[in-house]
């Protein structure tokens, strides 16, 4: 039979794409001897779980910046390299700060390593989120050659290969009594080349140690016959394979097993080695076995029966589990769990909890209370890619802004609204406002980002808008705030009427933003004629060093010189709010910048002044707007030479502010039904 043809080339081009060297590296096995060599060449295989960690974590870099006068390092590894942002974790980086603090000190077993590091935040604040990417980075880190571990496994005299059950450490095959002596020549060895201590803790599992007792036996005690009989292999973690991640989810009571944890026993090879206590009819794939080497997650921990917390203990302070019918044997994991605020204030009020919280390292996780980090979460989800539809500028951060604002406490200060708050905590600034006065802001408000909206909720509200008006060539902000109101009937986790109210109130404040934003791009698109803001500028200019120093302005129509027109000056003056009783003040401030141009040369352009600038643009639009006669697309007539102008604007707005045909015209309809309603009050 002839093998069939290949006219795309797929088997070819995947005969390039792979990578059989690689594939060797991390298949590779050897003596023990060989891995000896390897830890005096790369000591860092030598690690510990939170060694292993901190160092993939550390291994991707940081970012500083100040905020707050507080210097923050951002992490990059949570930015998630590993599957281009999708779990990326924005807008948190004090309180990463804090967790990757605990897990550097644990690195270097200052203490955190006997301890539980729990999660705590409420629904949706990504606690799982950085628990996943502690997995990930593991998996990948594992399989880069300065992220290898090292396992072994037994090759008996009958033929029998016996894999270590818990994987562990090549080293813990030196014989306790020589262990001392070895490791410190190893160290020797390595000096100044080892970030950390080679060090190894702890005894072999139970097969591995009734093997090695057993062979012992049978070479008459002669350790480096014994050893011939092991091959060390390179160690792979994987969650899928169960390799060194473990994951434990709390069942109803009358469901949980401790032996879920520790491993049982395996009946039907009692048979076979004749007892239920001899090792090898112990299955020790319980989750604290599987983790070993690595990490173990506790979904909802403070939700486990109490009896899986003796366990959690241990493990957590001595490093150590207690399988059923065996002493305890060692692991080397990192313990971390997640859970909400409920079951923690049930934690902090059960006495008989007390052991647990001396020996937990508490890192709050909250929902996120920077407006342009919370829209980064959206627009990753809700790309134009991903779902196959335009959105409207401003949709996502429209819905950010109120989930951010539900998260919010109310100011304080009597002079503060809580969306200027917000925009503050943003980086925006106010007049009045320093950093030092956001700074006392936050410290003053501890519960802000421990209520509020759930990101989770505002994404379902977003897709439901989508599926709702999937006609809709485009997704706007209406669409989506008009969701989001709709839901909180029926939120599952606010019962609370008067904070309904208050959220739908808040709805309310982001709708008349979303109100301001869009007529203030109206009217730089309608007032985005180049010439004819220079032309304006010219003209106030003159007009403005005429009158500061006192002389007539010349008429370019008549050549006759006429006085100062105080009505042009005073007209764009006041689009920036300059009182009568200050314009003589701005007029001299504005010759005396543009003279000390002159000095040096420079030439004074109207963008140099972004007040000038935004007075200029309200002023051409309102000399335009009426000419354009914006509110007559409200009607159904619009003659020729209107929807000439009309065109030109949605152009400008499609080209520079990313809206489509369909959002185009959609905002500009909404922008011309406002002053079809008489609301012409332009926002400074």
């Amino acid at each position: 039979m002839s093998t069939p043809s290949n006219p795309s080339g797929i088997l070819g081009m995947i005969a390039q794409l792979q990578d059989i060297e690689r594939f060797r590296e991390q298949n590779w096995e050897g003596s023990f001897a060989d891995y000896l060599e390897i830890v005096r060449q790369k000591p860092e295989v030598t690690r510990n779980a939170y060694q292993r960690l901190y160092d993939l974590i550390m291994s991707f870099g940081t970012e500083s910046y100040t905020e707050y006068r507080k210097p923050i390092v951002r992490y990059k590894f949570f930015d998630d390299p590993f599957e281009n942002g999708k779990d990326a974790v924005f807008g948190i980086d004090v309180h990463l700060m804090k967790l990757l603090n605990v897990l550097k000190s644990a690195a270097l077993q200052l203490g955190p390593e006997k301890r539980v590091i729990l999660l705590h935040g409420p629904v949706g604040s990504a606690k799982s989120t950085i628990v996943r990417l502690f997995k990930k980075g593991l998996e990948w880190y594992s399989r880069q050659n300065e992220g290898a571990l090292y396992t072994f496994e037994w090759r008996l005299p009958d033929g029998q290969v016996v894999p270590s059950p818990m994987h562990e450490e090549p080293l813990r095959l030196v014989p306790p009594e020589l262990r001392a002596q070895v490791v410190e020549e190893l160290n020797k060895q390595v000096k100044g080349r080892a970030k950390y201590r080679i060090e190894v803790d702890g005894d072999l599992d139970p097969v591995s140690r009734y093997l090695f007792r057993d062979g012992l036996k049978q070479v008459g005690g002669d350790w480096t016959q014994l050893i011939e009989r092991v091959r060390v292999k390179r160690l792979l973690l994987s969650e899928r394979d169960r390799v060194g991640i473990g994951t434990f989810q709390p069942k109803d009571e009358k469901n949980q097993d401790s032996t879920e944890l520790t491993g049982d026993i395996n009946y039907r090879k009692i048979a076979e080695f004749g007892s239920d206590s001899d090792p090898r009819a112990f299955n020790f794939d319980g989750e604290f076995c599987v983790a070993n080497r690595g990490i173990i997650e506790f979904v909802e921990m403070l939700k486990l029966d109490v009896a899986f917390l003796y366990d959690l203990l241990g493990a957590s302070q001595e490093h150590v589990i207690k399988p059923k019918k065996f002493a305890q044997t060692h692991i080397d994991e990192i313990v971390l769990g997640h859970t909400n605020e409920p079951e923690y204030r049930k934690l902090q009020s059960n006495e008989f909890m007390e052991a647990l919280r001396d020996r937990t390292i508490k890192i709050d996780v909250p929902y996120i209370t920077r407006w342009s980090q919370e829209a980064r979460i959206y627009a990753r989800d809700f790309s134009a890619k991903r779902v196959h539809k335009h959105i409207a500028p401003h949709t996502l951060e429209m819905a950010a802004m109120w989930a951010v604002l539900t998260r919010l406490e109310d100011p304080k200060k009597p002079n503060l609204t809580v969306l200027q708050k917000m925009k503050l905590y943003d980086g925006r600034t106010l007049p009045g406002f320093t950093e030092d006065n956001v700074k006392e802001l936050r410290k003053s408000a501890v519960r802000e980002g421990m209520e509020g909206i759930s990101p989770r909720y505002v994404q379902d509200k977003i897709s439901n808008a989508m599926v709702r008006d999937s006609d809709a060539p485009s997704l706007n902000a209406f669409m989506v705030l008009n969701e989001l109101e709709s839901g909180l009937k029926n939120h599952s986790l606010i019962n609370d009427e008067d904070k309904k109210k208050r959220y739908r109130d808040l709805l309310g404040l982001v709708k008349k933003e979303y109100e301001d934003i869009v007529k203030n791009e109206v009217q730089k698109a309608i007032a985005a004629d180049e010439t004819a803001i220079q032309r304006l500028c010219g003209n106030y200019i003159d007009n403005v060093k005429a009158y500061t120093q006192k002389e007539r302005v010349r008429n370019p129509f008549t050549g006759a010189y006429d006085d100062p027109d105080e009505r042009l000056m005073r007209s764009v003056e006041e689009k920036i709010d300059i009182a009568a009783a200050r314009k003589d003040d701005f007029r001299r401030e504005l010759m005396n910048y543009i003279g000390a141009l002159a000095l040096d040369g420079k030439q004074f352009n109207y963008k140099m002044n972004e007040r000038l600038y935004r007075a200029l643009e309200l002023k051409l639009f309102e000399d335009q707007k009426d000419t354009i006669k914006l509110s007559s697309l409200v009607s159904q007539v619009v003659d020729p030479d209107t929807q000439a102008k009309i065109d030109i604007v949605k152009q400008r707005l499609i080209d520079q502010y990313g809206y489509d045909e369909h959002s185009a015209t959609d905002v500009l309809n909404f922008v011309a039904s406002i002053f079809a309603r008489g609301d012409a009050k332009e926002s400074g």
